[in-house]
């Protein structure tokens, strides 16, 4: 099962906010010996919204969304998961307690709304504000503030998924070639990619910098750590071979 992020939000697109989702939701399953498989960035627009999450409930990926499940206007989350599943929206007992504890009369006409989710939802627990997000099979949606988000992820993760968890994560280690060129390397990497199919050969090229102001090109492999060990000899080998100067790079996560 891969992992998705749908990252809703106009002033996002607009420039007005940075999103911060992304990179801290790639910590939270690195943490966990996960990875993040994809990121869709969207604008407060329902059609696009409901498109996408048809394609999330229609797949078999673990999806995280963020933001547009609140009461203003411009939250269309929660009405496009209940038109992409065909399901109406409905309240949910428990959220919309929560928010009757916290707001009393006040939760009405409007705040309640924050607990209507398609029917048949779960809730996701919210340790800010008590205000729940919601899960419907494997699509999990989360407020759009970071503060509320990154704990409740979490809370789907360790709560729903530990079965996912992988104690032995990938790594990825690499090298760099001096004054080497892709155009001259591409039977080497794909001579590679058939010999190790379960590991990722990335390739970066650059035409210099501060530290090495000559063009070179960050070969990586990441993968299992026995087999990319394996990999990153026979090519440093490889390239040596070809004439290349070669330096070696501190490993890093493959989160």
């Amino acid at each position: 099962m891969q992992v998705g992020a749908l990252i809703i939000g106009d002033e996002l697109l607009s420039g007005k906010r940075q999103d911060k989702h992304m990179q801290t939701l790639i910590r939270i399953l690195a943490a966990r010996g996960m990875k993040l498989a994809w990121a869709e960035y969207l604008g407060d627009d329902p059609a696009r919204i409901e498109a996408a999450l048809r394609r999330a409930f229609a797949g078999g990926d673990l999806v995280f969304s963020f933001g547009g499940i609140g009461a203003t206007p411009d939250d269309h989350t929660r009405a496009c998961a209940a038109a992409a599943l065909g399901l109406p929206l409905a309240p949910h007992p428990d959220a919309c307690a929560l928010i009757e504890a916290r707001f009393g009369a006040d939760a009405y006409p409007h705040r309640i709304q924050m607990g209507h989710f398609p029917q048949g939802a779960a809730i996701i627990p919210n340790p800010v504000n008590q205000i729940a997000g919601f899960s419907h099979g494997h699509v999990h949606f989360l407020p759009g503030f970071p503060s509320m988000a990154w704990p409740m992820a979490e809370w789907v993760l360790d709560t729903c998924y530990r079965q996912l968890f992988n104690d032995s994560p990938d790594i990825e280690k690499a090298c760099i070639a001096i004054r080497a060129r892709e155009g001259d390397l591409i039977g080497l990497m794909q001579d590679f990619t058939i010999r190790y199919p379960a590991l990722r050969l990335s390739s970066l090229p650059n035409f210099g910098n501060e530290a090495i102001p000559e063009m070179h090109i960050e070969f990586g492999f990441a993968g299992q750590p026995a087999l990319v060990e394996i990999a990153i000899v026979e090519w440093v080998k490889a390239l040596r071979e070809r004439g290349y100067e070669v330096r070696g790079k501190a490993p890093a996560a493959a989160g």
